[in-house]
């Protein structure tokens, strides 16, 4: 039995210089060194108080409400504007995407002062809200409407960059089938960006769950209708700083989950779907020719 030569060992090139690792995790402690201090700082004897007292609990309720009802606005109007900015064709395209996305760079006090210009009493649409018996400005319905101006581009970004990047063939194929752009749409088109809707709906999400300025200028403070867990954070940083510690690492936690559910969801998208291969888009485009 002849020895045979051991083969040297390759290692995967993965083609990050080194000195890219030290700016990467000179990066990451600038966002974890933060959060690592809050975690220090949290008064863990009353950390269970803190967190359920009754002010505490009432924010962080309206904050997932108003957050979840956000979000579906999100994905309702969201939707629609970013089929139009990925398959849109006509003049000033490029100034509606960069409408769209200004929130994104604007200081949210700004967009705040907006809304209020808008809905308020003496705003643009205050007139015919009042003439209708609906109070928009400083109520929990300004909430929604200031968190999902902040919230929005979240999901058309993510969305239109989904459209841009897959379902071109299939959905041609599905038309060449006979099947109408609504069925094509419906059965081919959402299917294929599902990864993307559902990632931008939970960053659209995370980010109401954050909204501070356009909440505080445009829907104000008061308990159980305006105040959102962050206004709660903000008012007890001044009276009582262990409660607003504790409420930060309580709002830190759910953005982790939130935020680490929006980076698992496309992955485990595109897992079953390089399992499936191509048989559900098939699947849905013969669907289209026989509706």
């Amino acid at each position: 039995m002849t020895g045979s030569k051991r083969q040297p060992r390759h290692h995967a090139y993965t083609g990050v210089p080194r000195w890219i690792y030290t700016l990467a995790v000179l990066a990451a402690l600038v966002v974890v060194l933060p959060l690592v201090a809050i975690v220090g700082r949290v008064d863990w004897a009353n950390f269970l108080p803190l967190v359920t007292s009754e002010s505490a609990v009432s924010a962080l309720g309206l904050s997932l409400r108003t957050s979840a009802a956000s979000t579906v606005l999100c994905v309702v109007l969201g939707v629609p504007l970013a089929v139009v900015l990925a398959r849109g064709r006509f003049p000033f395209l490029g100034l509606l995407r960069s409408l769209v996305l200004l929130p994104l760079v604007l200081p949210p006090v700004v967009g705040g002062i907006a809304l209020l210009y808008t809905f308020g009493r003496q705003g643009l649409l205050g007139g015919t809200t009042e003439a209708l018996g609906l109070q928009v400005a400083f109520s929990t319905t300004a909430v929604v409407l200031a968190q999902t101006f902040v919230a929005l581009p979240f999901l058309v970004v993510s969305l239109e960059g989904a459209l841009r990047t897959g379902g071109h063939r299939y959905e041609a194929v599905a038309a060449t089938l006979g099947a109408s752009p609504g069925t094509v749409f419906r059965r081919v088109t959402l299917p294929l960006v599902l990864p993307g809707l559902a990632s931008g709906a939970v960053l659209s999400f995370a980010r109401s769950l954050g909204e501070f300025g356009a909440t505080l200028t445009f829907a104000g403070s008061l308990q159980g209708v305006t105040r959102t867990l962050p206004l709660e954070i903000y008012l007890q940083r001044e009276t009582d700083p262990d409660a607003a510690v504790a409420l930060s690492l309580v709002l830190v936690a759910v953005a982790v989950a939130v935020v680490a559910l929006a980076y698992r969801r496309p992955a485990g998208a595109a897992r079953r779907g390089a399992s499936s291969g191509e048989r559900p888009t098939a699947a849905a485009a013969a669907d289209g020719q026989v509706t």
